[in-house]
């Protein structure tokens, strides 16, 4: 018997600055403009208030289940940072960051995870999609998006972001399968927090990383440092040109740790190692980037305050119109999902009128 490789691949990894905020020699041009830098800062830190207050509106019963990203604010900061405004997003329950960085506003956001139709009818985002919560259909979503991309002839990206949990769906293998044999352009964000809910991650695959079940369809896949947002707008960077210009899709993995429960629906402390998250307190993306802002110079506790206070009435700012607007009515649900009202749906759409009016 005669037996040769007929393939062999590789997975690159991916990271600009170390925990400590230490830059590496070959650090990307825009990493050197602190102007840059402090605006990363500054939207990642907005993120997080954002979430710890949406945390607060879902306790006080003033809005429904909501996900944070504590701790994983780099990878929607850092992939939205890298989209131009003719790119289109699906996101993802966890796409917060990318949201925000890409037009939706936090009033919107917080409409939507408050049971109102309208919160997903974006004011400067038109194409964007809207949050999806069922497990990976949002890949399927992303390829047929950027199939009619392709059949448009436009320079344009898809990006679509997933847990990694979300990997082990069926959806997810589709999705990725038919990008890599219509050469999409669309750029797949996995968000390996290491918790799939409570599973942990050394149980849901076999796999050495995330990033190497592109291979199966013969999609490029890289790996990054997630707390890492240098490297994060970087590798992006890379995928969504060499989507818009018919280069294919990617799968890129960020690595990164999830400080927070899965949802307001969750208690993490019943399965997480207190020890393991005290770590990842040490390697966070905010920690990270402000080590690398102090030591050019560019980030004092001055800034810090200063970005605290705008920030907080930016924040609460927002509350205060989505707590304002007025209460979505039953008709909302028909009227947000179709263009003309099917004749058999519209005694439907009556009858939730005359039951809202009870």
């Amino acid at each position: 018997m005669t037996t040769t490789t007929v393939a062999s691949f590789e997975i690159e990894y991916h990271q600009y600055l170390d925990a400590n905020g230490k830059p590496a020699k070959d650090i990307p041009e825009f990493a050197k403009d602190m102007n840059t830098m402090r605006e990363l800062y500054r939207d990642m830190y907005k993120l997080r208030v954002f979430d710890a207050k949406a945390y607060a509106l879902q306790r006080t019963g003033k809005m429904g289940t909501y996900p944070a990203s504590l701790g994983q604010e780099a990878i929607g900061i850092g992939y939205g940072d890298a989209m131009t405004k003719e790119d289109v997003l699906i996101p993802y329950y966890r796409s917060t960051g990318g949201l925000l960085k890409h037009g939706v506003t936090m009033e919107e956001i917080l409409l939507y995870w408050g049971g109102d139709e309208a919160g997903s009818n974006y004011s400067v985002a038109k194409e964007d999609f809207p949050i999806c919560v069922p497990i990976a259909n949002q890949i399927i979503h992303a390829s047929g998006v950027a199939k009619a991309i392709q059949m448009r002839k436009q320079k344009r990206a898809v990006v679509t972001e997933i847990g990694e949990g979300g990997t082990s769906e069926g959806d997810f293998y589709e999705g990725i399968n038919v990008a890599g044999i219509w050469n999409l352009g669309v750029v797949f964000f996995i968000n390996n927090n290491q918790w799939a809910i409570s599973v942990p991650t050394d149980i849901q695959t076999a796999c050495e990383t995330y990033a190497q079940k592109a291979i199966a369809a013969g999609v490029e896949g890289i790996q990054v440092d997630g707390n890492d947002i240098v490297a994060v707008r970087e590798v992006a960077n890379y995928a969504l040109e060499k989507a818009r210009n018919g280069g294919g899709p990617t799968v890129i993995e960020a690595i990164t740790y999830r400080l927070c429960d899965h949802t307001t629906a969750d208690d993490a402390s019943r399965y997480d190692d207190p020890k393991v998250k005290e770590e990842a307190w040490k390697n966070e993306p905010l920690v990270r980037l402000r080590k690398y802002l102090e030591k050019n110079k560019a980030w004092s506790d001055k800034d810090e305050e200063a970005m605290k206070e705008e920030v907080a009435k930016e924040v609460d700012a927002a509350v205060k119109a989505y707590e304002a607007a007025p209460k979505p009515t039953p008709e909302l649900m028909f009227d947000h999902l179709y263009a003309e009202l099917p004749e058999l749906t519209k005694p439907q759409r009556e009858a939730a009128i005359k039951r809202g009016a009870k």
